[in-house]
């Protein structure tokens, strides 16, 4: 009876169709592993093992936003204490070795010795549905990229009779008089011919992205705005801003315990960089690099059309600051407004 009362905690590492869980004792000491299938029952059978070994203090889940995303709801909604593990690096793998076993054992320690602590993303609220809609306009916007790059570069190449009339238009107007061509299905072995079909084809994909991320602001304006109204009130602070910094920081806002955690998520913390007599800081590269983009584009905006801001700038330049250095110095600034916007939008978003 004893020993069914003894802390353990587990470690699962994660797979589309399955999933290993190890699970260790306070000391370290690993007391079993097992596979289990991603699926509902799977995620049952696999906390009733963990739990037959003793009371599950915490459990360690690699890949949490991705195939561990179903199973950590599980686990959240059975109020079992979870902590999101990042699989290990190139060097560790090297020395010890790479299995389903030995992941999911390092995952267990990982999250006993408190080396793993992060709070997984519950993915049930508001956020979770505005992340979902920004998935499919971020695939819309890329996709529609690479089809204009298409278009330019087709059009560069093509035979004069065909490029002569679109070299030099404006991309709306390029778009829509590609679209307005006509196509002889005779003749596709003729090079003018087959290049103005391409052309076509690929006019008509650019307008149906268009139109596809059209629908996406549509949806996606209202619901930023009213999950985060203070958010969006910022200076320099769009809809696509906005909804990126929420996708950040998730549903669950107990995970960004302080601004500065939300700044080292952000990649917008200092980082020390002094030797000797130099004193200085550089900037992060780590962190969310969508987030941090996001900050930019802020501070960019500011930079150029809030006053307050264009007066930072000039006294920082005038103290030897390089420009680089004063973006560092405005993102974290910036990070410090944010966070408490989020905090404040995500409390009426609770007591709503």
């Amino acid at each position: 009876m004893a020993a069914k009362k003894r802390p353990v905690t587990g470690g699962i590492d994660t797979h589309g169709k399955t999933h290993h869980a190890a699970v260790v004792d306070q000391t370290g000491r690993v007391l079993g592993d097992q596979q289990f299938p991603a699926t509902p029952a799977g995620y049952r059978a696999l906390l009733a093992w963990l739990r037959s070994f003793g009371r599950v203090a915490k459990v360690g889940v690699e890949g949490t936003g991705t195939y561990g995303a179903g199973l950590a709801r599980y686990l959240t909604g059975e109020r079992v204490d979870l902590v999101e593990v990042d699989r290990p690096d190139r060097r560790t793998r090297r020395s010890k070795g790479k299995s389903d076993p030995i992941d999911a054992i390092a995952a267990a320690r990982a999250a006993l010795s408190g080396q793993a602590a992060g709070t997984p993303k519950t993915r049930t609220g508001p956020v979770e549905a505005i992340r979902a809609l920004r998935v499919a306009r971020r695939g819309a916007v890329k996709a529609r990229t690479a089809a204009l790059n298409q278009l330019h570069g087709l059009i560069t190449s093509a035979p004069e009779t065909v490029r002569t009339g679109l070299a030099g238009l404006p991309r709306s107007a390029m778009v829509t008089a590609c679209v307005d061509l006509t196509v002889d299905e005779t003749v596709m072995t003729d090079p003018v011919h087959a290049t103005r079909a391409a052309l076509h084809a690929i006019a008509t994909r650019i307008q149906a992205l268009d139109a596809e991320i059209a629908l996406a602001d549509r949806r996606l304006r209202p619901a930023v705005a009213k999950t985060a109204p203070r958010l969006s009130a910022l200076f320099g602070v769009g809809p696509e801003v906005a909804g990126q910094l929420l996708a950040t920081a998730g549903d669950n806002p107990d995970r960004l315990r302080s601004e500065a955690a939300l700044a080292h998520l952000c990649g917008a913390a200092p980082i020390p960089a002094s030797s000797g007599r130099t004193d200085r800081h550089r900037l992060n590269r780590g962190g969310d690099r969508a987030a941090n983009n996001a900050l930019y584009t802020i501070a960019l905006t500011r930079m150029r059309y809030d006053p307050r801001t264009r007066n930072y700038v000039q006294r920082r330049t005038k103290q030897g600051l390089a420009k680089i250095e004063i973006m560092r110095c405005l993102k974290r600034y910036i990070v410090r407004e944010v966070h408490a916007a989020l905090m404040a939008d995500f409390a009426a978003l609770n007591t709503a």
